[in-house]
């Protein structure tokens, strides 16, 4: 008997001993990473990731999806297949498992995130797969580029990334498993050149960061890059962050924290915003603006009240430089601008006044859009009198401008530009270093 007891207290000693060193083991990646594009060849400034979607002949697929924080769920394009095997999906196509119209996640999808305006087509449970038996799950989606509705059918995902340790990628990958939806090939005409599909940021329990777990902090970084010709980069997890030439200074050391608010009919980022200040004038909007971050406006947009009394400000500011006929969508611009360095340009910052007292200072680089050689215009837009929200923030605003979107504290970090500290979002070392 004792003898038997020794040998249980020997085995569960080293049941407890294997979990311990579990508990300890430390990963060497602390985030995901992507690289970013800029598009330019759409009708307006578009982003996206690049994304692994599956693994064929010893190698990863690849396919490119717009960067949308506002998007409650993943949709691209792909064809539902129930028996998928070895050589049954058509060359150059990606096939992926359906969601059944009787599964909980089909319900779930339908009914809270599911697009819902009138000019969407009505969704039934009559369509199937040839052989299958069930009912496909079809659901509303709309067009980010065009605003329009159509349908998409939830399917299972499974797409690959790359891991980071904050100053290269490593040659390991992460794997995630998120339902989507497949839409035909025809549904991206809109969208730029190679882009196929949309990838959901947003704070959606079905955009991909929902499926993204430990050791993962559930935390989205995001660095928009100002030129087509060079990524910037965009993390999940914690952090930290570096960016060429500063390998020592970790990016969330220029950060500033605002919280994140909620709204009730987006599951997109909001910030508030109590004032907008230029040159020591000050605009105090009532109460605090409840102020929409959007990866597709190109150009922050402020209701007619307020952009009226900003640009109002901003000519009396820059009251000595010659003006120029406004080029839509702008209503201010400039002449003989000589532009020869963004960052040098001398005309006044933007601040965004927030409530902790925290300024997001908007300078030159984000303000001001260089149209032609001769003509650089404020690169605000006015919303009209009644849009849905009184500020969104635009892309332009954020180039060069580092983003730390923490989902579990719900606050917001955010640096103003990069370019002031001698470096931008395109400074991301993407070289794979190997890890033992």
């Amino acid at each position: 008997m004792f003898l038997l007891l020794q040998l249980i207290v020997i085995v569960v000693a080293f049941i407890f001993d294997e979990h311990e060193v579990a508990a300890q083991y430390v990963p060497p990646y602390t985030s995901i990473v992507v690289p970013v594009t800029k598009h330019i060849d759409a009708a307006k400034p578009l982003y996206s990731v690049q994304i692994k979607t599956t693994y064929v002949n010893m190698d990863y697929l690849h396919a490119n999806f717009l960067i949308d924080v506002d998007a409650p769920f993943i949709w691209h394009d792909c064809v539902l297949q129930w028996n998928i095997y070895p050589g049954s999906c058509p060359a150059n196509t990606l096939c992926t498992s359906p969601v059944s119209c009787e599964e909980y996640q089909c319900t779930d999808v339908r009914t809270t995130y599911s697009y819902e305006n009138p000019s969407c087509p009505p969704v039934t449970n009559s369509s199937t797969l040839p052989g299958w038996g069930y009912c496909t799950c079809p659901v509303n989606i709309v067009n980010p580029v065009t605003g329009s509705c159509s349908q998409a059918l939830l399917n299972y995902n499974e797409f690959t990334v790359d891991v980071s340790n904050g100053r290269n990628v490593l040659n390991g990958v992460y794997g995630a498993y998120p339902n989507a939806a497949c839409v035909p090939s025809s549904s991206f005409a809109s969208f730029p050149a190679n882009v196929t599909g949309v990838m959901a940021f947003s704070s959606s329990p079905y955009a991909f960061p929902a499926y993204l777990y430990q050791p993962l902090k559930k935390t989205l970084a995001l660095c928009l890059p100002s030129s087509s010709s060079a990524p910037g980069v965009l993390f999940f997890g914690a952090g930290p962050y570096y960016l060429l030439p500063h390998l020592n200074v970790d990016v969330r050391s220029l950060l500033s924290y605002t919280p994140l608010l909620k709204h009730p009919d987006s599951f997109g980022y909001f910030i508030g915003v109590k004032a907008i200040v230029v040159k020591q004038r000050s605009i105090d909007l009532t109460g605090i603006t409840t102020t929409k971050l959007s990866t597709i406006e190109p150009y922050t947009t402020l209701r007619n009240d307020i952009y009226t009394r900003m640009v109002q400000m901003f000519s009396i500011a820059t009251i000595g430089i010659p003006r120029a006929r406004p080029v839509a969508p702008f209503g201010l611009c400039f002449r003989n601008f000589t532009i020869s360095n963004r960052v040098s340009f001398k005309v006044p910052d933007i601040d965004f006044v927030l409530p902790d007292g925290k300024k997001w200072t908007i300078s030159t680089a984000n303000s001001m859009k260089q149209i032609t050689k001769d003509v650089t215009c404020l690169a605000f837009v006015d919303g009209g009198a009644t849009p849905e929200h009184a500020i969104v923030i635009g892309t332009f605003q954020m180039e060069d401008n580092f983003l730390e979107f923490d989902l579990e504290k719900s606050i917001l970090g955010f640096s103003s530009s990069l370019l002031l500290e001698q470096t931008s979002c395109s400074n991301f070392n993407f070289t794979v270093v190997n890890i033992s």
